[in-house]
């Protein structure tokens, strides 16, 4: 289910969303114009991207540049840590192969939040085991909507407590002024389906399809 980026912008906006980061697959979809019009609309636009490393997928948040294949290694992303950054472990527990699984508590130290992300249902929840290691390491969870689409967007997100700058933003969820608002996604035939394709995409993600994390 495809759509622009400034589509999406616009459906945050409907939804009184006030921060987005958009998180491609390998692919910063960050510019000028992006900003700009996100601004336009009282959004604030971090850069983002989910790269896979090692056939694993790790989001980075406010990383402006990145060039396609710029690291081999998951303990190569150790360039990008610092304090304007924000390294995000997605999905980590999720039946997929490119979840991270053993290797979040390998790489522990590299990742600066878990992810806890808007799929699941009321009884399916691979968040659960995400969100005991976020207590065990004392890191903070960020809820997303991995928006395959718009209708996705809002189960989930994220409370932070910042002014509306991302340095601001990133130090705040750093130091776990951050609160997840959730809620399962209800057992319809479109959720369902949704599933199916989202799961697809996960273990085949297409390299230049669109995929946000909000």
């Amino acid at each position: 289910m495809e759509y622009r980026a400034c589509e999406l912008i616009d459906y945050a906006s409907l939804k009184k969303f006030d921060i987005i980061a958009i998180t491609n697959h390998n692919k910063p979809t960050y510019n000028k114009y992006l900003k700009e019009y996100a601004a336009e609309r009282n959004i604030l636009l971090i850069p983002g991207i989910e790269l896979t490393v090692e056939n694993k997928h790790i989001v980075l948040l406010n990383i402006e540049e990145y060039k396609d294949g710029e690291v081999k290694t998951i303990s190569e992303l150790k360039k990008y840590k610092g304090e304007k950054s924000l390294i995000i472990a997605p999905h980590p527990y999720f039946p997929t192969f490119h979840s991270l699984n053993s290797k979040l508590e390998e790489y522990i130290n590299l990742f600066d939040a878990i992810e806890y992300t808007h799929f699941y249902f009321k009884k399916i929840n691979f968040n659960k085991k995400a969100q005991r290691k976020a207590e065990e390491y004392n890191l903070p969870l960020v809820g997303v909507s991995d928006a395959h689409s718009l209708r996705q967007i809002g189960t989930t997100y994220s409370l932070v407590e910042a002014e509306k700058n991302p340095e601001a933003v990133i130090k705040a969820i750093k130091e776990g002024k951050i609160e997840v608002v959730t809620e399962p996604l209800p057992l319809t035939p479109f959720n369902l389906f949704l599933s199916l394709k989202h799961l697809s995409s996960l273990i085949f993600p297409h390299r230049n399809g669109e995929k946000f994390n909000i």
